[in-house]
């Protein structure tokens, strides 16, 4: 192979192309990767901060979770509690005047059995006097009488 004018002259302009690419192409290029693997880097950081983030955040959540249904049951409880002493003192008030109520009945009763006891004397002193009166057919002493019929209603 001969090595002729043309070779050399091909391989000078070669050489001036791969200068001007190295000078002047080449360094934006490189620039323009190195700020997309920056970007790409920024991103992916980006990405796994988020990922934390939304990891403490969830555990945030179920800790708020966990504390409002702690906060529910407990006034549930309180409630369930308040209602039951309720329910007990709504008993006890029933049954105070339950109690109230036949005290009353009986007292109520025990005087309707002295009333009906004195018209029941009144009764059979009235029979008491005209059985008398019928039987003695004479004249009746209304004082005397009066007097008598006292006595023996105190005795009945």
């Amino acid at each position: 192979m001969s090595i002729n004018g043309t070779l050399i002259a091909q391989m000078i302009v070669f050489l001036i192309l791969v200068w001007f690419t190295m000078k002047f192409v080449w360094p934006p290029i490189i620039a323009a990767l190195d700020e997309r693997a920056k970007k790409i880097a920024d991103g992916l950081s980006a990405a796994d901060k988020a990922k934390a983030d939304s990891a403490a955040a969830e555990k945030k959540i179920q800790a708020a979770l966990s504390s409002a249904k702690d906060d529910a049951a407990k006034r549930l409880a309180d409630a369930e509690r308040l209602a039951q002493s309720m329910v007990e003192e709504a008993k006890s008030r029933a049954a105070e005047e339950g109690a109230k109520i036949i005290a009353a009945a009986k007292a109520e009763a025990a005087q309707e059995s002295i009333k009906a006891r004195e018209a029941l004397r009144e009764q059979v002193a009235g029979l008491a006097i005209k059985g008398a009166e019928q039987i003695l057919r004479r004249e009746v002493n209304a004082g005397v009488h009066a007097e008598l019929l006292g006595r023996l209603k105190t005795e009945l």
